[in-house]
């Protein structure tokens, strides 16, 4: 799992694996994820010096009309990051030389990717290693792909490497999903597919393996007998905005929980890997998925937001939000509770909340350990024992907090606690990073360490699957914005 390098790393740079030559087209190069995340990850990948002398960027898109026009709208989205504390993208300022040299290497076709002739002209634009990144609605995935191997673009030869990356959602159930895979398989073989999750391009959970496996400290008590409960929290303050179609047919669940909760819950709960292998890490994953009992209707609290109150602002409700329908039933709140049924975890509840309009923008994962079995300290606290815990914090804060009991200063001898964090942008500096660079650089090399395979993708439908619709799928319970979500909720964390 070589990682890039930035070259501002405490004791100079790691060794990064070479990217090699590559033209890496861009389909949907005109929207919002090329411009605020992939083309931003390039320029950090430019400006490190790990991009190939022979690497190139190719734009498709039917929306904006030629090169100038998108090259000129990609610099002004990047300035409204650098504008924009709160952006994913967020640096200070823009190197105009290492941005000059990224769009020196850029190039735009203006084209219908619906259209076959798109794929003949790219057919003879293309010599060489190509990566064709699928940065589209999901009803493109197969269309696009089918097209690409109808022209004879995904063949490959020992100089020639032809690659696709697919964006989420992979699939909207077990049954979609498996069909997308049979049809993308029917003209790219498995080892060519690279299914991205953008969560695991985010360097605090790529962390999590490292803290669990490279210190003595953590592993021995990272079980059942001493964790109580793993919460998983991904929450934001913003509403569907203008997704309000995309929304409506997705909602909380399907976006969140199959794809980066699952996530999230393997890097924290999968056993020790044989090594950093690609196949032996995603094994790992896979295995733990395995052992997670699909969801029952109990398990689960589904919620929408009303209108309320974020910060010093009124916020509309869901119903109110631009093309949701006035009698909604879709979700943007989703809690839910998880079995894992194996040797390590049986008996630790895992607790998984995602939202929209909720009290505070934060992802994390708080680990909760059980107390000791006799306690020989008078209490002050009337709710008696606080648990020790452990919080990995992903964003927007990035680091490790811990918080344990030790004794209040005095004559006597009472417990209280206190609180030991890591920030990480404070021990090795801030970067203005988006979490796509080492999974386009991995893309490059080689890489599939990141990225799910397709038994994990499968696993995580299985697991949803009996409470995404029908009798079993649960109500939906109104919260107002700003708050925590639905009350019922909180129940979930109650012993089962």
């Amino acid at each position: 799992m070589d990682r890039i390098a930035t070259g501002d790393e405490p004791g100079g740079a790691p060794e990064t694996q070479p990217a090699p030559a590559c033209t890496l087209v861009i389909f949907g190069a005109g929207g919002d994820l090329a411009a605020r995340l992939l083309v931003p990850a390039l320029y950090n990948l430019e400006r490190s010096g790990v991009l190939a002398d022979g690497f190139s960027l190719l734009g498709v898109d039917l929306a904006i009309e030629g090169e100038d026009q998108w090259k000129a709208h990609l610099r002004e989205i990047v300035q409204d990051c650098v504008d924009d504390p709160d952006a994913e993208f967020h640096p200070r300022e823009i190197d105009a030389d290492a941005w000059g040299r990224l769009m020196d290497r850029a190039d735009y076709l203006h084209a219908d990717f619906t259209d076959p002739a798109t794929f003949e002209t790219l057919a003879g634009r293309l010599d060489g290693a190509a990566i064709f990144y699928l940065a589209v609605q999901a009803r493109f995935f197969c269309p696009i792909t089918e097209a690409l191997g109808a022209a004879g673009l995904l063949e490959e030869n020992e100089d020639a490497f032809r690659r696709l990356v697919v964006e989420k959602p992979f699939g909207s159930d077990l049954a979609s999903a498996q069909a997308l895979n049979a049809r993308l398989l029917d003209v790219a073989r498995d080892e060519q597919i690279f299914r991205i999750d953008h969560f695991m391009g985010k360097e605090p959970v790529q962390s999590i393996l490292a803290m669990r496996f490279a210190n003595r400290i953590f592993e021995p008590i990272w079980r059942a007998e001493h964790i109580a409960e793993v919460e998983i929290t991904a929450s934001e303050t913003l509403g569907v905005e203008e997704r309000g179609r995309f929304y409506e047919a997705t909602g909380a669940l399907r976006d969140m929980v199959p794809n980066h909760l699952f996530q999230l819950l393997c890097m924290v709960a999968m056993e020790p890997p044989t090594s950093l292998d690609a196949e032996a890490v995603r094994s790992e994953k896979s295995r733990l998925l395995r052992c997670v009992r699909s969801l029952r209707p109990e398990d689960v609290v589904f919620g929408q937001y009303e209108a309320g109150r974020i910060g010093e602002r009124d916020v509309p409700g869901y119903h109110e939000e631009d093309d949701v329908a006035p009698d909604s039933e879709t979700e943007t709140f989703v809690a839910l509770r998880l079995a894992v049924e194996n040797w390590r975890w049986s008996g630790t509840r895992f607790v998984l909340r995602t939202g929209k309009r909720l009290n505070e923008r934060r992802t994390q994962v708080a680990i909760r350990f059980r107390a000791p079995p006799f306690d020989l300290f008078a209490r002050t606290d009337p709710e008696g024992q606080t648990l020790d815990e452990i919080v990995l914090e992903i964003a927007p804060e990035h680091g490790v907090d811990i918080a344990f009991d030790v004794k209040r200063p005095g004559y006597a001898t009472v417990p209280a606690r206190t609180r030991s964090r890591s920030a990480f942008d404070e021990t090795f500096g801030e970067r203005a990073y988006v979490g796509y660079e080492a999974l386009l650089h991995d893309c490059m090399v080689g890489n599939p360490a990141l990225f799910p395979r397709y038994d994990m993708i499968e696993e995580a439908w299985r697991i949803v699957d009996p409470v995404l619709a029908g009798d079993t799928r649960p109500d939906v319970l109104p919260y107002p914005a700003g708050s925590d979500g639905p009350d019922a909720a909180a129940k979930l964390n109650a012993d089962r």
